[in-house]
């Protein structure tokens, strides 16, 4: 604002001021893009008409079973295998991705094999194997080679179905874990790690402080997508077999009801209710870890210079 008695600065191509009385901003007509959202809405409320007036939906047994004690115990196991599963895929996700970026070939050689047999085999196959697993091994002995037994352990009493479920999901899932934690390490810049040892910062304050924090906004969304994943691959664990998962148990019970439709769409509401809360968790964590990353958007720019060219007309 000018003071009084002297001559407003006259306005520049940047100030605010000039680009706001300058620029006209007019929103183009797509009526195509119009006609096809009135189709799409009137289509969706077809379908929705349809289903619900469709008795063979059977939605008073759906209502019925939603809750039922052995579908909300089952939706407990399939957060459980999810949850278990993924934190041992993370670990040796981790150890898989150093030693792919070890200089030691042997290493580097070790993880290669690795990911080539569990990512070149289906997730199924692998699940057989491990419900196979107390036939191929009836012990595990703990000793020297050719040498001393110190410990045994039996197969068949010491691991569950559960366990074998959550083994064979998470070694599966580490060999992509693998990849993704690679790609973030890598997308980090060597100049940073040498700059952090420049200033005397030891491996693990260069990993925690610099790398990962920076390396996180690339391992975080993939990272998402995998759990969701996973969280809808516990319905193949039937190939272990364990029968006490979500899509199984409504499974069995729609043996019962001779309907299997209602069954599924309680099984499809309760993953859809856990894939939503993990989506919103992403969303935040992304948002946590993209700060002072990500651009202002155009209109919020937009916006702001409309407030500045407010202000200096006031």
């Amino acid at each position: 604002m000018a003071r009084s008695g002297q001559p407003a600065p006259a306005a520049t191509e940047t100030d605010p001021a000039y680009l706001q009385e300058r620029i006209d901003v007019v929103r183009r007509r797509r009526p195509g893009n119009t006609a096809a959202a009135v189709v799409l809405v009137v289509a969706a409320a077809l379908f929705l008409y349809g289903a619900a007036t469709n008795p063979t939906y059977g939605w008073s047994d759906f209502a019925r079973y939603l809750f039922d004690w052995r579908v909300i115990e089952a939706a407990r196991n399939t957060l459980l295998l999810t949850v278990f599963a993924m934190l041992g895929a993370v670990v040796i996700g981790v150890s898989l991705a150093v030693m792919r970026l070890s200089p030691n070939r042997v290493l580097q050689s070790s993880s290669w094999v690795y990911l080539w047999i569990f990512r070149g085999t289906p997730v199924y196959v692998q699940l057989v194997f491990w419900g196979l697993f107390s036939t191929i091994y009836k012990e595990l002995r703990l000793g020297i080679p050719f040498g001393p037994t110190f410990a045994t352990l039996s197969t068949e009493s010491g691991l569950t179905v559960f366990h074998l479920a959550v083994i064979g999901l998470a070694l599966n899932e580490a060999a992509y874990m693998a990849e993704i934690v690679r790609a973030g390490l890598s997308s980090v810049e060597d100049g940073q790690s040498e700059a952090a040892t420049a200033l005397g910062l030891s491996w693990w304050q260069t990993m925690s402080r610099i790398v990962l924090p920076q390396a996180m906004r690339v391992i975080i969304p993939p990272t998402g997508n995998e759990v969701i994943s996973m969280l809808k691959t516990t319905s193949l664990v039937t190939a272990v077999p364990y029968s006490l998962e979500l899509y199984t148990r409504t499974r069995d019970i729609a043996s019962e009801t001779f309907n299997p439709i209602p069954m599924l769409l309680v099984a499809s509401a309760w993953y859809l209710l856990f894939t939503s809360l993990l989506m919103v968790g992403q969303f935040y964590l992304e948002r946590h870890f993209a700060h002072g990353s990500t651009r202002a958007r155009p209109s919020r720019r937009a916006r702001a210079l409309s407030r500045a060219a407010q202000k200096e007309q006031a």
